[in-house]
């Protein structure tokens, strides 16, 4: 009899086309939401001018989705771990439509502008903590890094957008800060729209065996969870690599203070490229060969000639190719440690393990970002620099995550 019922549980194992429509709406809300985040990151010495204000009042902008991702990191996860995937997802999608849109409206009015980044900020922990979550409800054990990965590619090529595209919709306009921001806005509430007509729930039968479905409830994932030693060590990790993304992509005008407005966009441009091709490389053949420690250790190893590079030159193109190399090694290393993550926690929740990693990155930006701001640029890269260096060495304590899932 159990014999017979192992037997049917392998038959009803199906993967379906729409996991991919799933993953588009998906991948689209998510790089919306990373266009609002950094949307003034390329131009914030016109927009200090357009607006009258500070360097670092521009900064906080950005700064308010890692303060509220602190906030509502594990409320989101929550949510989307009891709630399910499409409560969360449509939470989010209306957050973003709807605070895309007063940004839009208020595009002269920082006091509205501010409103309006904090309602996007609570729409933020909602999608991002949802990836590993899409992975597991659509998708087979051998492409969820996969996922992850193209999940990463969306907030990497939102980011592209803020970072290189912005700086080019407002020099081309006298008005420029209120077209990008309308232009934005429009985008936001429509891809809203589609994913709230598109987004389901799970298909009708498990990508995975059973063995793999059950999981702990998230308040004692939570709990499970900071027991794991390498999850200690995972979250020390992202503290340092997420932090230092965060801050760098937050302050990529200051950090390019000798280059113009134009140069500048197109050095955070290329690390997001940089980015976007190790998102698309490394996770995927991380799939393939079944293993995640090597290419987390790997991508810390080789991100730091970048950031290296980024903290010595000054010159446009030394700062370019260095700018791709920093992109394309820590950028491929996030979404390969989430799902590190995910395996490691087993059986505590996806979204938990994502929404916890995600939130130590926010609080250690937000410590970053101060940082350079009181320090100054040079002071702040150097320790970057010797951060990543240790690092390397905490990420050579890991044990491999996939071996018990193969």
């Amino acid at each position: 009899m159990v014999h017979i019922q192992s037997k049917m549980n392998k038959t009803e194992i199906k993967v379906y086309p729409y996991r991919w429509l799933i993953l588009s709406v998906y991948f689209l809300i998510t790089v919306i939401i990373e266009i609002q985040w950094l949307t003034f990151a390329s131009v914030s010495g016109a927009a200090q001018e357009f607006y009258q204000t500070s360097a670092l009042k521009i900064d906080f902008l950005a700064m308010i989705y890692m303060i509220v991702f602190i906030v509502m990191s594990i409320p989101a996860s929550i949510i989307i771990d009891t709630r399910g995937l499409k409560t969360g997802l449509v939470i989010g999608a209306l957050f973003t439509g709807l605070f895309g849109g007063l940004k839009a409206w208020g595009a002269d009015n920082l006091l509205i502008v501010t409103i309006a980044q904090t309602g996007l900020a609570v729409a933020q922990p909602f999608i991002l903590n949802a990836v590993t979550k899409v992975g597991a409800k659509w998708f087979p054990v051998n492409e969820r890094a996969t996922v992850a990965g193209l999940g990463s590619l969306a907030q990497y090529i939102g980011i592209v957008i803020a970072l290189a595209v912005t700086p080019l919709l407002i020099s081309t306009s006298i008005n420029g800060i209120e077209r990008m921001l309308w232009i934005y806005g429009i985008i936001s509430v429509a891809g809203s729209v589609l994913l709230l007509i598109f987004i389901r729930e799970e298909p009708p039968t498990p990508p995975s065996s059973e063995e793999f479905l059950h999981r702990t409830s998230p308040l004692k994932g939570i709990t499970e969870i900071f027991k794991i030693k390498d999850m200690q060590l995972l979250f020390m990790l992202f503290f340092i690599g997420l932090g230092i993304f965060n801050a760098v992509s937050t302050c990529i005008d200051q950090i390019c203070n000798k280059l113009t407005m134009e140069q500048t966009g197109m050095v955070g441009g290329i690390m997001l490229i940089g980015g976007i091709l190790g998102a698309l490389i490394l996770p995927p053949f991380s799939d393939k060969i079944g293993k995640r420690k090597p290419f987390i250790v790997a991508c810390i190893i080789f991100m730091l000639p970048g950031l290296i590079g980024l903290t010595v030159f000054n010159e446009f193109v030394p700062m370019l190719i260095s700018a791709f190399i920093f992109g394309f090694f820590i950028m491929s290393a996030g979404p390969i440690g989430f799902q590190y993550g995910a395996e490691k926690s087993y059986p505590a929740p996806e979204s938990t393990s994502q929404g916890l990693i995600l939130m130590v990155g926010q609080i250690s930006g937000i410590i970053f970002v101060f940082g350079l701001n009181q320090t100054g640029v040079l002071t702040a890269m150097i320790a970057f620099v010797i951060l990543t260096v240790f690092n390397i060495f905490i990420s050579a304590r890991l044990n491999e995550s996939m071996n018990k899932f193969l």
